[in-house]
């Protein structure tokens, strides 16, 4: 078989595969890309989903919160990511303001899915009625509990959720609504190891954590944290993967081969 028959023949992962992950018992590997060059040394390497963030409001805008992202932005960034992606799943974040109400939230996900390229989209918090109205019009959608970037002006700074027992019992039934809903995805971030274990145990679709520890359904990272290549300050939960790296692609699949063995993240990178 020659090189561009096998590459014809790769299709991309699809919301049942990643489900079919969870039950297998194999995790999930998930990086952040933002462009083309990126996105194809991702896929090569074979990490499972990409997440177009609107962290690149920070690592490739310069901004100091993800807050001035704008759809268009997204929608650009995304169809850079889906364009040269061969077998990578692609989810794309909702940015800040565009999914205050189910009707404006289906409108800029159809952009996303439409003209970026994404196979699910992901927005911040329990809105389970957006959810639920996206889901019904067919567009695949990824919950996000935990530290929600998007309201970093209510929070006052960025800092773990859910220590609490109230506020672990209300992430808890947030999963469970967003799950009802019909979301088929959920990000916990820097929440406590053991509530994201808990959260991960209890709920049928994959739980993918940043800074939730190490026994939730996969893993995903800032690519450019993971580099160590981020304008701002490495997150704790982060690990720069270049420092026993010789390539870039090296140091992805050296993250890729680190969530696939439970090897990563340890308890040095959890709550």
């Amino acid at each position: 078989m020659s090189y561009m028959t096998h590459q014809s023949t790769i299709k991309p992962l699809s919301v049942n595969d990643l489900a079919l992950m969870k039950q297998q018992g194999e995790k999930i590997s998930c990086l952040t890309a933002y462009d083309a060059s990126f996105s194809a040394l991702i896929d090569k390497v074979g990490i499972d989903v990409m997440l177009v963030g609107d962290s690149l409001g920070m690592v490739i805008q310069g901004h100091d919160t993800t807050l001035p992202v704008t759809i268009s932005n997204m929608v650009y960034h995304t169809r850079c990511v889906s364009q040269a992606r061969r077998r990578a799943f692609v989810i794309a974040d909702m940015p800040f303001m565009s999914y205050c109400t189910p009707v404006i939230a289906a409108k800029n996900a159809a952009k996303l899915m439409q003209q970026g390229g994404a196979q699910m989209i992901k927005l911040e918090g329990s809105h389970v009625e957006v959810v639920s109205f996206l889901v019904n019009q067919g567009i695949p959608v990824c919950g996000h509990l935990g530290l929600l970037p998007q309201k970093i002006n209510q929070l006052g700074r960025y800092k773990v959720q859910g220590r609490e027992s109230t506020e672990a019992v209300q992430i808890i039934d947030d999963a469970h609504q967003l799950q009802q809903a019909g979301a088929s995805l959920l990000v916990l971030e820097c929440v406590p190891a053991d509530l994201a274990r808990e959260i991960s145990m209890q709920l049928r679709i994959p739980v993918i954590g940043i800074g939730a520890g190490v026994n939730c359904d996969g893993q995903v990272l800032v690519l450019h944290d993971m580099l160590d290549i981020g304008i701002l300050k490495r997150p704790r939960f982060s690990k720069n993967f270049m420092q026993e790296a010789t390539t870039i692609e090296s140091a992805i699949d050296a993250y890729h081969q680190a969530v696939k063995q439970s090897r990563f993240p340890t308890t040095e990178h959890s709550f």
